[in-house]
Parts: structure tokens; C-alpha cells; sequence
């Protein structure tokens, strides 16, 4: 089985590519779908997220702009909640090895690989990006975003050029979505094709 990473900076399309790559029959572990299981309607994390930040969960799971506001710009406080999500989402994703452990090739979708360190054990890495103005055009058009947030956001992020210099692929979501859909067929076909 080969390990595909795929990440990408806030607004460059990585939801859509990992759409495509679903499309082609390949097994994609979500994060952000798992960390909101985890934090969604009896989560399983809802006891411990309200023991170290109270007010910030209940009946329909974490109050996402409660539990943002408590972390928000808080590098301790945001330490604290990731010591808590990590290790349930890492359980998850090796339930999904598992489970699709017949699988030529998988994709883990971290938002965040490079920043936490989950590039490690991977055969490759994919990294999804966009020209800037296209990538602050479709951040700033997000309900609730502001400037002030997107560069908070950016901030916290191994900025894109880094990304793309350290990816073994560059996926260019800059151009049509057919254009896109080749170079994700492309790159399913070599790591397919390198087993």
C-alpha cells in the first residue's frame, strides 16, 4: 500500500481534489471530517474539550466560534486542545488503515502536515495550491471570514512556497477544474504504477 499525503494551504481547493481522488476510487482519510466527529453531537471528546474549556460544548457538540474564541491566537490554550484531538484522530486513521488495508494506494487529507509533523511515513506528498489572489479571493468569500482572520490563519501556516518546494506533487488549482482532474489522475496513475 502506498501513503499519499495531501495538503494544502486555507482556500487552494484541497476539498475538491480529495472529491477527485475519491472519483478515482482511492480511500481518503479526512482529519477535518474526523476531528468533527470527534467534536460533533456525542463526540467523543465533548467530556474532556468542556473539562479544559467549560461553556464551549453542548447538545449539538462543540460550539465551533465558543471553542475558536477560547483558542483563538492562544498558542498554550491551542496545545491544550490539540493534546486532546491528536491521539483520537490518529486512532481514527488507523481504524481506516485497516479497514482498507487492500488498498493499493490511500490519502491521508492533514491540513496541517507540514505544520504537525505528519509527514513522516508517507511515500508522498501532494500538496494542493493556487495563485495567492485566487486563494484570497476564495478564503475571503467564506461566510463569517474577515482579512484579520485569513492572515491569523496564514500565519499559523508553512506558507505555500515552502509547501510547494518540499511536495513531491504540485497539484494547480489555479487552472480549470479538467486541468486539475489530469494532473490528479497523473499522479494516481505513477504512484499506481510505482507499487
Amino acid at each position: 500500500m502506498k501513503i499519499l499525503g495531501l495538503t494544502g494551504s486555507i482556500g487552494m481547493g484541497k476539498s475538491t481534489v480529495a472529491a477527485m481522488l475519491r472519483d478515482l476510487g482511492v480511500p481518503v482519510f479526512d482529519a477535518d471530517a474526523a476531528v468533527h466527529e470527534l467534536q460533533g453531537p456525542n463526540g467523543a471528546l465533548l467530556p474532556q474539550i468542556e473539562a479544559a474549556f467549560p461553556g464551549t460544548t453542548g447538545p449539538n457538540g462543540v460550539d465551533r466560534p465558543r471553542l475558536g474564541a477560547a483558542v483563538f491566537g492562544d498558542r498554550d490554550k491551542l496545545a491544550t486542545l490539540e493534546r486532546l484531538v491528536h491521539p483520537a484522530v490518529a486512532a481514527m486513521r488507523a481504524e481506516f488503515l485497516k479497514y482498507n488495508r487492500q488498498a493499493p494506494l490511500v490519502v491521508f487529507d492533514i491540513p496541517l502536515l507540514y505544520e504537525k509533523g505528519g509527514h513522516e511515513g508517507l511515500d508522498a506528498v501532494a500538496v494542493v495550491s493556487a495563485p495567492a489572489d485566487e486563494q484570497r479571493r476564495r478564503v475571503l468569500a467564506r461566510p463569517g471570514m474577515t482579512v484579520e482572520k485569513f492572515e491569523q490563519i496564514l500565519s499559523l501556516q508553512v506558507p505555500d512556497a515552502e509547501k510547494r518546494a518540499r511536495a513531491d506533487h504540485v497539484i494547480d488549482t489555479g487552472t480549470s477544474l479538467d486541468a486539475t482532474r489530469e494532473q490528479v489522475a497523473g499522479i494516481v496513475r505513477a504512484l499506481r504504477r510505482a507499487e
